[in-house]
């Protein structure tokens, strides 16, 4: 009897080291995992997936449970490439799950520009079996493909075991995996030059040509606000609420924002915080790139306790380099 148990589970192992042959298994080592580059980088690519999706109310918050099912995966692609895939929304059972992963990841690969013959470091089986290394390497060259201007947390290195087994027994090496480059100082103070906001560079001429950006900028405001009988006077003051934003965002945009998602008239900090916070999101949903305005900063002086009016003012002369 104990020799039939030895048998049965002998047979058991060969079949699974057999399953494997041939392949190579990339293993992060534990040390690795616990890398703050590697966490900031995790991080980066969760709040960029967030960011992407909110208008479908898509949450994700674990690169390695939350992309494996190709859910995550087609929604971004079609959000970002405009490629509506005819599979299943929710793949419930692992075979629905493989075959929508293999019709994404083959759309994926085609609109990453990855031929037949290209080193790819990410396949069906390795997303779908929640490997973390392969899902970051795909998420990093999305990001490359689709949003290169997205700032990733450069030089993250793993140290991975590569495991490969084979007839003559099972082979392991360590070796750095290289997740995102190094930036390079040189290029990388040009490209900040390059990426710096233009409104920031506006703001630091004379004080006499900021004067005139400003009166150009409230022009064009109220241009865009006559239609609904309001005029802006001042507007570090009457953005600071953030319900002229609102109703300026609306115009612009050509839609409404209902009147129970913010407060018409705010009469406390908290309301006003709220309407700013809902317009940059409105704002970032657009588009317009304002991830970096602190609404804390929205409130003149005296009305919160310390603001200064400067981000909803920022927002303005984004708006009007956007739609004038």
């Amino acid at each position: 009897m104990e020799a039939d148990i030895f048998e049965y589970h002998k047979e058991e192992d060969t079949v699974d080291i057999e399953s494997f042959q041939g392949e190579k298994q990339k293993l992060i080592q534990p040390t690795s995992l616990k890398d703050p580059k590697l966490e900031k980088l995790k991080e980066a690519l969760v709040y960029w997936i967030n960011s992407t999706l909110k208008s479908e109310h898509i949450v994700v918050q674990s690169l390695e449970e939350d992309l494996y099912d190709g859910l995550v995966l087609h929604h971004l692609l079609s959000r970002l490439a405009g490629v509506h895939l005819s599979v299943e929304e929710i793949a419930l059972t692992s075979t629905a799950q493989i075959h929508k992963l293999e019709v994404v990841l083959e759309e994926l690969d085609k609109r990453l520009g990855l031929q037949d013959s290209s080193p790819i470091k990410w396949n069906v089986k390795l997303i779908h079996n929640k490997d973390l290394l392969a899902t970051i390497h795909l998420l990093v060259a999305m990001v490359r493909c689709f949003q290169p201007e997205l700032d990733l947390p450069p030089d993250v290195k793993v140290e991975v075991v590569v495991v490969e087994v084979s007839k003559s027994g099972i082979k392991s090496d360590v070796q750095i995996e290289v997740l995102t480059e190094e930036r390079h100082a040189g290029s990388d103070s040009l490209s900040n030059t390059e990426r710096e906001d233009p409104i920031e560079q506006l703001l630091k001429l004379e004080a006499h040509k900021v004067n005139t950006v400003k009166k150009a900028i409230l022009h064009f405001v109220n241009q865009n606000m006559s239609a609904m009988g309001l005029q802006v006077a001042d507007m570090d003051k009457q953005f600071a609420d953030g319900v002229i934003l609102l109703l300026l965002i609306g115009q612009l945009e050509g839609f409404f924002v209902p009147l129970h998602d913010f407060n018409l008239t705010p009469v406390n900090s908290s309301e006003m915080l709220h309407n700013v916070t809902l317009a940059l999101d409105l704002l970032n949903d657009t588009g317009l790139q304002v991830s970096s305005i602190d609404p804390q900063g929205a409130f003149p002086e005296g009305r919160t306790g310390g603001g200064t009016g400067q981000p909803c003012n920022l927002t303005g002369h984004h708006i009007i380099l956007k739609y004038d």
